[in-house]
Protein backbone atom coordinates (compact mmCIF):
# COMPACT_ATOMS: atom_id res chain seq x y z
CA UNK A 1 0.00 0.00 0.00
CA UNK A 2 1.12 3.51 -0.58
CA UNK A 3 1.24 5.69 2.07
CA UNK A 4 -1.14 8.40 2.77
CA UNK A 5 -1.82 11.21 0.09
CA UNK A 6 1.83 10.40 -1.20
CA UNK A 7 0.76 9.14 -5.22
CA UNK A 8 2.42 9.72 -8.77
CA UNK A 9 2.22 13.29 -10.71
CA UNK A 10 1.50 12.62 -14.40
CA UNK A 11 1.97 15.41 -16.79
CA UNK A 12 4.88 16.97 -19.39
CA UNK A 13 6.90 17.30 -16.58
CA UNK A 14 7.26 13.33 -15.69
CA UNK A 15 9.14 12.69 -18.85
CA UNK A 16 12.16 10.36 -19.48
CA UNK A 17 15.19 10.63 -22.00
CA UNK A 18 13.88 7.79 -24.12
CA UNK A 19 10.42 9.21 -24.24
CA UNK A 20 11.24 12.85 -24.12
CA UNK A 21 9.86 14.50 -27.52
CA UNK A 22 13.07 15.99 -29.44
CA UNK A 23 10.75 19.01 -31.34
CA UNK A 24 9.10 19.49 -28.06
CA UNK A 25 8.64 23.50 -26.73
CA UNK A 26 11.54 22.57 -23.98
CA UNK A 27 13.59 22.90 -27.43
CA UNK A 28 14.36 26.75 -28.76
CA UNK A 29 16.33 28.19 -31.14
CA UNK A 30 16.30 31.87 -31.86
CA UNK A 31 16.49 33.22 -35.43
CA UNK A 32 18.35 35.93 -37.37
CA UNK A 33 15.33 38.29 -36.37
CA UNK A 34 15.51 37.20 -32.36
CA UNK A 35 19.18 37.70 -32.59
CA UNK A 36 19.37 41.31 -33.77
CA UNK A 37 16.78 42.37 -31.55
CA UNK A 38 18.89 41.37 -28.57
CA UNK A 39 21.86 43.37 -30.18
CA UNK A 40 19.28 46.58 -30.46
CA UNK A 41 18.89 45.96 -27.01
CA UNK A 42 22.50 45.41 -25.58
CA UNK A 43 23.91 48.66 -27.99
CA UNK A 44 21.18 51.02 -26.16
CA UNK A 45 22.76 49.31 -23.08
CA UNK A 46 26.07 50.10 -23.92
CA UNK A 47 25.89 53.55 -25.36
CA UNK A 48 23.88 54.94 -22.21
CA UNK A 49 26.66 53.16 -20.41
CA UNK A 50 24.69 50.82 -17.90
CA UNK A 51 26.36 48.72 -15.95
CA UNK A 52 24.87 44.83 -16.37
CA UNK A 53 24.70 44.82 -12.31
CA UNK A 54 22.04 47.55 -12.20
CA UNK A 55 19.97 46.80 -15.91
CA UNK A 56 15.99 46.16 -15.25
CA UNK A 57 13.83 44.80 -17.64
CA UNK A 58 12.19 47.97 -18.96
CA UNK A 59 16.16 49.23 -19.71
CA UNK A 60 16.89 45.59 -21.83
CA UNK A 61 13.31 45.64 -24.49
CA UNK A 62 13.28 42.72 -26.25
CA UNK A 63 9.62 43.12 -28.28
CA UNK A 64 10.39 40.57 -30.78
CA UNK A 65 11.12 38.00 -28.29
CA UNK A 66 8.44 38.30 -25.91
CA UNK A 67 5.88 35.44 -27.62
CA UNK A 68 8.82 33.23 -27.23
CA UNK A 69 9.96 34.45 -23.75
CA UNK A 70 6.44 34.28 -22.56
CA UNK A 71 6.52 30.31 -24.00
CA UNK A 72 9.92 29.79 -21.78
CA UNK A 73 8.39 30.59 -18.98
CA UNK A 74 5.24 28.70 -19.15
CA UNK A 75 7.61 25.56 -20.52
CA UNK A 76 9.23 26.02 -17.19
CA UNK A 77 6.47 25.99 -14.73
CA UNK A 78 3.93 24.25 -16.19
CA UNK A 79 6.09 21.69 -18.81
CA UNK A 80 9.08 19.17 -18.86
CA UNK A 81 10.55 21.90 -16.21
CA UNK A 82 13.76 22.37 -18.43
CA UNK A 83 14.39 24.70 -21.92
CA UNK A 84 17.50 24.47 -23.98
CA UNK A 85 17.78 27.64 -26.05
CA UNK A 86 20.64 28.11 -28.85
CA UNK A 87 21.71 30.38 -31.60
CA UNK A 88 23.83 32.96 -29.35
CA UNK A 89 27.31 32.92 -30.41
CA UNK A 90 29.56 34.29 -27.40
CA UNK A 91 32.39 35.24 -29.89
CA UNK A 92 30.81 38.08 -30.72
CA UNK A 93 30.43 39.86 -27.65
CA UNK A 94 33.22 41.31 -25.00
CA UNK A 95 32.81 39.75 -21.82
CA UNK A 96 31.15 42.76 -20.29
CA UNK A 97 28.65 42.68 -23.54
CA UNK A 98 28.11 38.90 -22.69
CA UNK A 99 27.37 39.31 -19.05
CA UNK A 100 25.41 42.61 -20.23
CA UNK A 101 23.24 40.83 -22.52
CA UNK A 102 22.61 37.19 -20.39
CA UNK A 103 21.58 39.42 -17.65
CA UNK A 104 19.37 41.30 -19.53
CA UNK A 105 17.30 38.35 -21.38
CA UNK A 106 16.87 36.82 -17.96
CA UNK A 107 15.35 40.02 -16.48
CA UNK A 108 12.27 39.25 -18.72
CA UNK A 109 12.11 35.43 -16.90
CA UNK A 110 12.32 36.39 -13.48
CA UNK A 111 13.91 38.15 -10.87
CA UNK A 112 17.89 37.79 -10.21
CA UNK A 113 19.38 36.17 -6.64
CA UNK A 114 21.84 36.08 -4.50
CA UNK A 115 24.70 33.54 -5.47
CA UNK A 116 26.62 34.10 -2.07
CA UNK A 117 26.16 36.17 1.30
CA UNK A 118 28.14 39.07 -0.63
CA UNK A 119 25.36 39.44 -3.22
CA UNK A 120 26.89 37.88 -6.46
CA UNK A 121 24.37 38.02 -9.24
CA UNK A 122 26.43 36.01 -11.82
CA UNK A 123 28.52 33.06 -11.27
CA UNK A 124 30.91 31.88 -13.14
CA UNK A 125 30.87 28.12 -12.94
CA UNK A 126 34.64 26.56 -14.33
CA UNK A 127 37.84 25.08 -12.41
CA UNK A 128 38.89 27.55 -10.31
CA UNK A 129 42.20 25.75 -9.47
CA UNK A 130 43.32 24.85 -6.29
CA UNK A 131 42.42 26.06 -2.68
CA UNK A 132 39.08 25.64 -3.94
CA UNK A 133 37.79 24.32 -0.13
CA UNK A 134 39.29 27.07 1.38
CA UNK A 135 37.79 29.49 -0.11
CA UNK A 136 34.05 28.00 -0.14
CA UNK A 137 34.21 25.62 2.73
CA UNK A 138 35.38 22.29 3.66
CA UNK A 139 35.47 19.88 6.73
CA UNK A 140 37.99 17.46 7.70
CA UNK A 141 36.81 13.89 9.06
CA UNK A 142 39.84 11.96 10.20
CA UNK A 143 42.53 12.43 6.93
CA UNK A 144 39.91 13.44 4.74
CA UNK A 145 38.88 16.55 3.40
CA UNK A 146 34.82 16.81 2.77
CA UNK A 147 34.45 19.92 0.16
CA UNK A 148 31.08 21.88 0.21
CA UNK A 149 28.70 21.63 -2.48
CA UNK A 150 29.87 25.29 -3.81
CA UNK A 151 33.88 24.20 -3.69
CA UNK A 152 32.88 21.22 -5.96
CA UNK A 153 31.74 23.54 -8.67
CA UNK A 154 34.50 25.08 -8.72
CA UNK A 155 36.33 22.13 -9.36
CA UNK A 156 36.62 19.54 -12.64
CA UNK A 157 35.23 16.83 -10.68
CA UNK A 158 32.22 15.20 -11.15
CA UNK A 159 28.50 16.84 -9.79
CA UNK A 160 26.15 14.72 -8.97
CA UNK A 161 22.19 14.77 -9.09
CA UNK A 162 21.17 17.74 -7.37
CA UNK A 163 19.12 20.99 -7.37
CA UNK A 164 20.27 24.39 -6.88
CA UNK A 165 18.56 26.91 -4.71
CA UNK A 166 16.73 28.57 -6.59
CA UNK A 167 13.50 28.46 -8.51
CA UNK A 168 14.89 28.38 -11.47
CA UNK A 169 18.99 28.11 -12.86
CA UNK A 170 19.99 29.71 -15.91
CA UNK A 171 23.01 28.63 -17.27
CA UNK A 172 25.02 29.97 -20.10
CA UNK A 173 27.84 28.18 -22.02
CA UNK A 174 30.87 30.45 -22.51
CA UNK A 175 33.51 28.05 -23.46
CA UNK A 176 33.91 24.41 -23.36
CA UNK A 177 36.28 21.70 -21.32
CA UNK A 178 38.87 19.72 -23.85
CA UNK A 179 36.76 16.67 -22.83
CA UNK A 180 34.05 15.68 -20.85
CA UNK A 181 31.58 18.13 -18.92
CA UNK A 182 28.94 16.54 -20.62
CA UNK A 183 25.29 17.57 -18.69
CA UNK A 184 22.77 14.85 -17.42
CA UNK A 185 18.92 16.18 -16.34
CA UNK A 186 16.29 14.29 -15.14
CA UNK A 187 12.99 14.77 -13.87
CA UNK A 188 12.02 14.71 -10.74
CA UNK A 189 9.10 13.93 -10.79
CA UNK A 190 9.76 10.57 -13.15
CA UNK A 191 12.47 9.86 -10.46
CA UNK A 192 9.73 10.43 -7.69
CA UNK A 193 6.80 7.90 -9.32
CA UNK A 194 9.21 5.11 -9.90
CA UNK A 195 10.30 5.18 -6.40
CA UNK A 196 6.63 5.01 -5.14
CA UNK A 197 6.15 2.32 -8.21
CA UNK A 198 9.18 0.28 -6.97
CA UNK A 199 9.67 0.88 -3.18
CA UNK A 200 6.77 3.14 -1.62
CA UNK A 201 7.73 2.91 1.86
CA UNK A 202 11.36 4.81 0.91
CA UNK A 203 9.16 7.29 -1.31
CA UNK A 204 7.84 8.38 2.22
CA UNK A 205 11.16 8.48 3.89
CA UNK A 206 11.73 11.20 1.79
CA UNK A 207 8.72 13.28 2.47
CA UNK A 208 9.88 13.42 5.83
CA UNK A 209 12.48 15.56 6.84
CA UNK A 210 16.29 14.96 6.38
CA UNK A 211 19.29 17.08 7.77
CA UNK A 212 21.14 19.23 5.47
CA UNK A 213 24.33 21.59 6.49
CA UNK A 214 24.43 25.78 5.64
CA UNK A 215 28.40 24.59 4.61
CA UNK A 216 29.57 26.72 1.79
CA UNK A 217 26.06 28.92 1.88
CA UNK A 218 25.53 31.40 4.56
CA UNK A 219 28.35 32.92 6.49
CA UNK A 220 26.47 34.01 9.59
CA UNK A 221 23.77 32.76 11.85
CA UNK A 222 24.07 30.17 14.79
CA UNK A 223 22.07 27.15 12.98
CA UNK A 224 24.44 25.41 10.58
CA UNK A 225 21.99 22.83 9.95
CA UNK A 226 18.28 22.90 8.64
CA UNK A 227 15.73 19.78 8.34
CA UNK A 228 14.13 20.03 4.96
CA UNK A 229 11.99 16.99 3.44
CA UNK A 230 13.17 15.79 -0.17
CA UNK A 231 10.02 15.23 -2.12
CA UNK A 232 6.93 17.71 -1.26
CA UNK A 233 3.59 18.59 -2.97
CA UNK A 234 1.28 21.20 -2.61
CA UNK A 235 -1.96 22.46 -4.31
CA UNK A 236 -0.96 19.70 -6.84
CA UNK A 237 2.32 20.80 -7.93
CA UNK A 238 5.57 19.14 -7.32
CA UNK A 239 8.84 20.46 -5.19
CA UNK A 240 12.37 18.30 -4.77
CA UNK A 241 15.07 19.85 -2.82
CA UNK A 242 18.15 17.37 -3.06
CA UNK A 243 22.00 17.60 -2.87
CA UNK A 244 23.67 14.70 -1.08
CA UNK A 245 26.64 16.49 -0.62
CA UNK A 246 24.66 18.99 2.16
CA UNK A 247 23.62 15.75 3.59
CA UNK A 248 26.52 14.18 3.91
CA UNK A 249 28.52 17.83 5.40
CA UNK A 250 25.10 17.61 8.29
CA UNK A 251 26.10 14.40 8.98
CA UNK A 252 29.76 15.79 9.84
CA UNK A 253 28.19 17.88 12.44
CA UNK A 254 28.18 15.79 16.08
CA UNK A 255 24.76 17.52 17.13
CA UNK A 256 22.97 16.19 14.25
CA UNK A 257 20.34 12.85 14.29
CA UNK A 258 22.14 10.30 12.87
CA UNK A 259 20.37 9.37 9.40
CA UNK A 260 19.01 5.86 9.47
CA UNK A 261 19.55 3.27 7.35
CA UNK A 262 16.13 3.87 5.71
CA UNK A 263 17.15 7.26 4.98
CA UNK A 264 20.54 6.36 2.95
CA UNK A 265 18.56 3.71 0.82
CA UNK A 266 15.68 5.91 0.00
CA UNK A 267 18.75 8.75 -0.74
CA UNK A 268 20.18 5.20 -3.28
CA UNK A 269 17.71 5.07 -4.77
CA UNK A 270 16.72 8.38 -5.74
CA UNK A 271 20.35 8.38 -7.15
CA UNK A 272 20.15 5.17 -9.20
CA UNK A 273 16.77 6.33 -10.56
CA UNK A 274 17.92 9.78 -11.96
CA UNK A 275 20.92 7.82 -13.86
CA UNK A 276 18.21 5.25 -15.37
CA UNK A 277 15.73 8.04 -16.81
CA UNK A 278 18.29 10.99 -17.27
CA UNK A 279 19.20 13.02 -20.69
CA UNK A 280 22.87 13.71 -21.05
CA UNK A 281 24.54 16.53 -23.58
CA UNK A 282 27.12 18.12 -23.94
CA UNK A 283 27.52 22.02 -23.60
CA UNK A 284 28.92 24.06 -26.84
CA UNK A 285 29.77 27.67 -26.48
CA UNK A 286 26.61 29.73 -27.18
CA UNK A 287 24.07 27.10 -25.41
CA UNK A 288 21.72 27.92 -22.93
CA UNK A 289 19.95 25.59 -20.40
CA UNK A 290 17.21 26.83 -18.06
CA UNK A 291 15.97 24.24 -15.21
CA UNK A 292 13.72 24.63 -12.79
CA UNK A 293 14.56 22.90 -9.65
CA UNK A 294 11.15 21.69 -8.32
CA UNK A 295 11.16 19.07 -10.96
CA UNK A 296 14.71 18.62 -12.24
CA UNK A 297 17.79 17.41 -11.28
CA UNK A 298 21.25 18.05 -12.96
CA UNK A 299 24.27 16.69 -12.99
CA UNK A 300 27.94 16.89 -14.72
CA UNK A 301 30.57 14.42 -15.76
CA UNK A 302 34.40 15.49 -14.78
CA UNK A 303 35.69 17.06 -17.56
CA UNK A 304 39.18 18.06 -18.16
CA UNK A 305 40.47 21.88 -19.69
CA UNK A 306 43.25 22.29 -22.23
CA UNK A 307 43.79 26.44 -21.50
CA UNK A 308 46.92 26.46 -24.15
CA UNK A 309 44.77 25.12 -26.85
CA UNK A 310 41.45 27.21 -26.18
CA UNK A 311 39.35 25.03 -24.04
CA UNK A 312 38.18 26.24 -20.94
CA UNK A 313 34.99 24.97 -19.88
CA UNK A 314 33.22 27.79 -18.67
CA UNK A 315 29.27 28.34 -17.53
CA UNK A 316 27.74 31.76 -16.48
CA UNK A 317 25.29 31.09 -13.75
CA UNK A 318 22.33 32.87 -12.84
CA UNK A 319 19.75 32.16 -10.61
CA UNK A 320 16.03 33.31 -10.90
CA UNK A 321 12.75 33.45 -8.98
CA UNK A 322 9.99 33.90 -11.65
CA UNK A 323 6.69 35.82 -11.11
CA UNK A 324 4.69 32.81 -11.53
CA UNK A 325 6.40 30.36 -9.05
CA UNK A 326 4.60 27.47 -7.60
CA UNK A 327 3.56 27.33 -3.89
CA UNK A 328 5.79 24.93 -1.59
CA UNK A 329 4.39 22.83 1.40
CA UNK A 330 5.34 24.57 4.82
CA UNK A 331 7.79 22.61 5.84
CA UNK A 332 9.96 23.55 3.31
CA UNK A 333 9.82 27.04 4.79
CA UNK A 334 13.60 26.44 6.93
CA UNK A 335 15.38 26.30 2.89
CA UNK A 336 12.96 28.65 1.20
CA UNK A 337 12.12 31.42 3.78
CA UNK A 338 8.65 31.84 1.88
CA UNK A 339 6.48 28.74 0.75
CA UNK A 340 3.48 31.16 -0.57
CA UNK A 341 3.37 31.35 -4.51
CA UNK A 342 4.15 34.44 -6.45
CA UNK A 343 6.85 34.89 -3.44
CA UNK A 344 10.04 36.68 -4.19
CA UNK A 345 12.46 33.71 -2.55
CA UNK A 346 15.66 31.37 -2.94
CA UNK A 347 19.15 32.19 -2.96
CA UNK A 348 21.64 32.87 -0.29
CA UNK A 349 20.54 35.61 2.49
CA UNK A 350 23.16 38.33 2.04
CA UNK A 351 25.49 38.87 5.15
CA UNK A 352 24.09 41.89 7.71
CA UNK A 353 26.07 44.99 6.93
CA UNK A 354 28.22 45.95 9.90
Amino acid sequence: MNPPSIEPLYGPFAWNASSLDQNGGWSVELDIDEIACLDDALNTVVSRQIAWSSLTKTQFPLPVLSQKLEAISTELEDGSGMVSIRGISPVRYTPDELHTLWFGLNLHLGTPVYQNPQGQLLRDICNEGEGVGKRYGQMTSGDSVFLSSRARTASPAELRFHTDRADIVGLLCVGRAKSGGETRIASSVTVHNEMIRRQPALAAVLYAPIYRSRLGEETGGDQKFYPLPVFGCRAGKFTSHYSRTYVEAAQLLPEVPKMTDDQWAALDLLAELAEEHCMETLFEPGDIQLLNNHVIYHARRPFIDDVASGYKRNLMRIWLCPPGNRALPEDHAPLWRIVEAGSLRGGIALEPAH
